[in-house]
């Protein structure tokens, strides 16, 4: 298979997995893209922890407000009903498990559901941010990244060797290729998106996978 990186597949099939009153929180990066696919007969309530509720799809034209961005500082939309907070009720929100989701970027994630998001040793670290907050705090964690990084190498390990953000945490991951639940020490293969099939992920990827008894290829 001719593999080329594909973010919006990941976008759209995480968009899916919310239901109405959804509390939910997009990390930095790739994640905020999930708020473009959310379904029209599906509301659910977007949380940025830098300071506000009811975050909308990314401005169109001349809908750009350089006052009003979302966590990441990527100018952002906010929708009738948001509202807007300090950090310390941003964080009182996340800490205290208000949030049904949280949805982060990795750099590593391994088959024990531990994930590593927010350095490389040796490099610049912009800091911690609120991932470590997130993923204790939320209710859920689905972690969003493309299957390979730039090297090749599948970002679905057995085990992190990058320093972890928070250890056990991860309940499902999707990268361009599937979606992925934690099992007992593997990840379980639950859907695949094509061209990819079962047998190429598995053999492409560092971790261990199962493929589930009912894994079904999802249509876009």
């Amino acid at each position: 298979m001719d593999y080329k990186p594909d973010k919006t597949k990941i976008a759209k099939r995480i968009a899916r997995f919310f239901n109405d009153g959804d509390v939910v929180n997009l990390g930095i990066g790739l994640p905020t893209l999930v708020g473009n696919y959310i379904p029209d007969d599906v509301e659910i309530i977007l949380q940025s922890e830098n300071g506000f509720t009811g975050l909308g799809p990314d401005p169109g034209e001349g809908e750009l407000n350089p006052n009003l961005v979302n966590a990441g500082g990527v100018p952002a939309t906010i929708l009738p009903g948001g509202c807007f907070f300090d950090s310390a009720l941003s964080f009182g929100i996340i800490r205290g498990g208000h949030l049904d989701f949280t949805v982060l970027g990795v750099l590593e994630a391994d088959q024990a559901g531990n994930l590593a998001n927010y350095m490389i040793p040796g490099k610049m670290v912009p800091g911690m941010g609120g991932a470590m907050d997130l993923l204790t705090g939320a209710k859920k964690v689905i972690a969003a990244t493309v299957h390979f990084d730039k090297h090749g190498k599948s970002k679905m390990v057995k085990t992190c060797s990058l320093p972890l953000t928070a250890k056990g945490e991860l309940d499902y991951i999707v990268t361009d290729l599937g979606m992925f639940e934690i099992g007992d020490d593997c990840f379980i293969l639950k859907e695949f998106f094509a061209p990819a099939t079962p047998k190429w992920i598995s053999e492409n990827t560092e971790a261990d996978i199962v493929t589930a008894p009912d894994c079904r290829e999802y249509q876009f």
